[in-house]
């Protein structure tokens, strides 16, 4: 009986030995394979921008930031903060804007903002981790100089920053997909042109333009998805498959200035970040609208303005 057992357990430990010997081969295979990912070096050229520091501009550049929602990852002050923080996941930091200590306005040139936000990447041209700048990268070159012109004037404020550190998890949910948002660079074409400007108005073609910035969240086909980061909930479908088909422009307004839902229930701002939304000016809020519309399943829609 008791060498019966031997046996057993010997074998027992031989299929453990050999199955923790798998799992580690396979994340060796998997910490190689993210590491090659997170310090692939890009070469980009930025484009070489006027930076504006006249008030009027300067003001541009502030709502621009405010509509982005650049605050709800650096922070109200932009002195950056640790973004994510999870015992599974790890540690992502969002940077400090401004030139006090520890932040990076201090060293950045007009060419290193220009990376950072249009391209992704960090002055060693490797990327950044949770930088949305495929949202960005179609930004007007008007846009994008009044933005950092904005930037540049940020008043210092010292916020010494620790680094990141991902964990295991991060890295294998990284590889996977579920956490590819970690690095945005490879999702660019970085030799893309960009328009100069874009003129503001009521149409669907300036709608797209600023909704851009809610496809990080609600998809590429605005039709919701699930979000990776802990204790966020699956975003939205904002086409007329979804709630959106049943609300008015005026409805849809109130949610992005209130988060609140025509039936009256709140939207928590974590889930739905209607603290930046809200700082889209009305004729910005309907041309979002209007370009919702225009998605599948968008044609029989009408505006409360119609």
């Amino acid at each position: 009986m008791k060498s019966k057992f031997r046996i057993i357990l010997k074998w027992t430990l031989r299929v453990v030995g050999a199955l923790v010997l798998l799992l580690l081969a396979a994340y060796g295979v998997i910490y190689y394979q993210s590491e090659q990912r997170l310090n692939q070096v890009y070469q980009v050229t930025p484009v070489k921008l006027a930076i504006p520091t006249d008030s009027a501009s300067l003001a541009l550049g502030e709502h621009i930031l405010a509509i982005r929602g650049c605050q709800d990852c650096h922070g109200k002050d932009l002195a950056g903060k640790v973004f994510i923080d999870d015992p599974g996941l790890g540690q992502v930091v969002a940077s400090n804007l401004t030139s006090g200590k520890g932040g990076i306005g201090k060293i950045f040139t007009p060419e290193d903002w220009v990376k950072a936000i249009r391209h992704g990447v960090g002055t060693d041209n490797k990327p950044l981790l949770v930088m949305p700048s495929n949202e960005f990268f179609p930004m007007s070159n008007a846009d994008l100089a009044n933005l950092i012109g904005y930037l540049k004037s940020l008043p210092p404020v010292d916020n010494e920053l620790p680094v990141h550190n991902l964990k295991p998890l991060a890295r294998v949910l990284y590889i996977a997909g579920p956490l590819s948002m970690l690095t945005s660079a490879q999702k660019i074409d970085h030799t893309q042109e960009v328009v100069d400007k874009i003129e503001p108005a009521v149409n669907a073609e300036y709608g797209k333009y600023l909704a851009v910035g809610c496809s990080g969240c609600h998809g590429q086909d605005f039709k919701g998805q699930e979000m990776p980061i802990p204790g966020m909930k699956a975003s939205a479908n904002i086409t007329s498959t979804g709630d959106l088909g049943k609300w008015t422009e005026e409805q849809f307004m109130t949610v992005l200035k209130t988060g609140k839902r025509p039936d009256g229930r709140q939207i928590d701002n974590k889930d739905m970040p209607w603290e930046a939304t809200k700082n889209f000016k009305d004729d910005e809020m309907k041309a979002i609208f209007r370009y919702l519309q225009t998605l599948p399943g968008s044609q029989n829609l009408q505006t409360s303005a119609e």
